[in-house]
């Protein structure tokens, strides 16, 4: 998992390229001017999800990961708390949605909670079990993008 904002003094040449792609189409794109949906960064192996969603008591959030795709997970607007803990193989499934590459978990341990703030970003790899848009003192609704990244072009 990395932490960081697009605020920051970054190299983004540090970061393997897809990475780096991701975090320059962030700092880039005006999220408030455009319509929620996806769009195609570099096909279907780079492609950003806007949305707006509202955030939950940490008991009603669930912790996902994902097999094929890591998330650059980046707050627009608003505040969130996003829950992180590592992959444990003795966490149950909860659900398994194929064709979106989510897995959500029943329940896991020792979660460290990373309170997000407008214009930072969380990226989090297939080993990451992640807790997103947990509320952060009280609900509301949040503009949040999500760029995915095919874990096969870190190879």
């Amino acid at each position: 998992m990395i932490y960081s904002s697009i605020k920051c003094n970054t190299e983004l040449p540090n970061y393997p390229t897809p990475i780096a792609k991701a975090i320059s189409y962030l700092k880039e794109t005006d999220f408030m001017a455009l319509e929620t949906g996806i769009y195609e960064i570099e096909g279907k192996t780079i492609y950003a999800q806007l949305f707006d969603k509202e955030t939950l008591p940490l008991d009603e959030a669930l912790a996902e990961s994902h097999k094929k795709f890591l998330d650059v997970q980046f707050l627009v607007k608003g505040r969130e708390k996003i829950g992180v803990t590592n992959f444990n193989k003795n966490y149950q499934v909860q659900e398994y949605i194929e064709e979106r590459d989510l897995i959500f978990y029943k329940a896991v341990e020792n979660e460290t909670f990373i309170e997000m703030n407008e214009g930072d970003f969380c990226i989090f790899f297939p080993d990451d079990i992640h807790r997103p848009a947990v509320v952060n003192g009280e609900k509301m609704i949040i503009r949040k993008v999500v760029v995915k990244i095919d874990i096969d072009t870190l190879k």
